[in-house]
């Protein structure tokens, strides 16, 4: 048996700028961190010889790759040719739509998984890039570049997108005071929707050619950096108002992204002690995300009840293998 640990990804700045309708135009970047919610994926023998089994909220038992209904599936493992007597599951600590990355940090932890088991030699980079060819190209799926690297990457970074079509991780290192109370500012809260960022993202796609959507996306772009100074620099109070200003851009580049219920809520938290924040991913829901000092918490949390408050923690290692044997 083979377990992979694939984290998901928080986005702070920069969300769209990973699409390639605006980074062949314009480098794009955005500032995120892996954090310690993960995505499990399994493989091991399976009893029927001539027959493959894919277990995640469905199971599939089919006798070729080309049957599979799940298309990250599918996908890859068509092109390990993988044939009958093998099982593989998936299990995830945070449901998929939910502005977390899950379909990448799914995508990067199979390819990861099949790696090892076909003792193919790999690096996390390999992985980012092997991903996104799989949902970019193969899928065809109007999505970026930062989830794919984010997971199979770990840690606190800036990714930069280049026109040319590569991607430069630079990773941030906070000395550990500094992180831990990053860590203790930052809030996040489950808003109980979930949804499918295809249909925003194919919008925002077609929006990247208008003028005013471009500009949205350059500033946020150079939001990216300067929250890296306010995070280099231990200026987490800017760090928030950063968060807050990426939010009021990015809430123009789509419909859909935000909605009344959203709005209400981070107007709540706004008054509440809260510097800055965002919906997590595309939008339209899943995850708020805010940056509240600590003496302020308690009041936003108690303005904030009909919401669950979702714990995590900094994730610094990326996609990792957990478990191998032979059984």
């Amino acid at each position: 048996m083979i377990i992979t640990r694939t984290p998901f990804r928080i986005s702070f700045v920069g969300g769209g700028s990973d699409l390639r309708s605006f980074y062949e135009q314009h480098a794009g970047a955005v500032l995120s961190t892996s954090i310690n919610k993960y995505m499990y994926i399994s493989s091991h023998k399976f009893f029927e010889e001539d027959k493959i089994r894919v277990k995640y909220s469905k199971t599939e038992t089919v006798t070729g790759t080309r049957e599979l209904q799940h298309p990250i599936l599918r996908a890859v493992l068509d092109e390990f040719n993988v044939k009958g007597g093998l099982e593989f599951s998936s299990i995830a600590d945070v449901p998929a739509g939910t502005g977390l990355g899950s379909s990448s940090s799914f995508t990067v932890g199979l390819l990861h998984n099949l790696h090892v088991l076909f003792h193919k030699s790999f690096s996390k980079e390999q992985l980012a890039r092997e991903a996104c060819r799989v949902e970019i190209e193969l899928l065809n799926e109007p999505i970026g570049k930062q989830d794919q690297y984010a997971a199979a990457m770990g840690g606190l970074n800036v990714i930069e997108f280049r026109p040319n079509g590569t991607v430069v991780v630079d990773p941030i290192k906070l000395n550990p005071e500094a992180q831990d109370q990053l860590q203790k500012n930052l809030l996040m809260f489950y808003t109980g929707d979930q949804r499918s960022a295809s249909v925003i993202l194919s919008e925002q796609n077609k929006n990247n050619t208008k003028e005013d959507k471009f500009k949205s996306l350059k500033q946020m772009v150079g939001l990216v950096y300067e929250m890296k100074n306010a995070l280099t620099t231990n200026g987490f109070d800017d760090f928030g108002k950063i968060l807050h200003e990426n939010w009021m851009l990015k809430k123009t580049l789509a419909s859909g992204i935000t909605n009344l219920a959203i709005d209400e809520a981070y107007q709540t938290a706004m008054k509440n002690g809260a510097l800055g924040g965002k919906l997590l991913g595309a939008g339209g829901g899943g995850f708020l995300l805010f940056y509240c000092p600590l003496h302020q918490q308690e009041k936003l949390i108690a303005a904030l009840k009909p919401f669950r408050k979702f714990d995590f923690k900094f994730d610094e290692e990326g996609t990792k293998l957990i478990h191998i044997s032979d059984e």
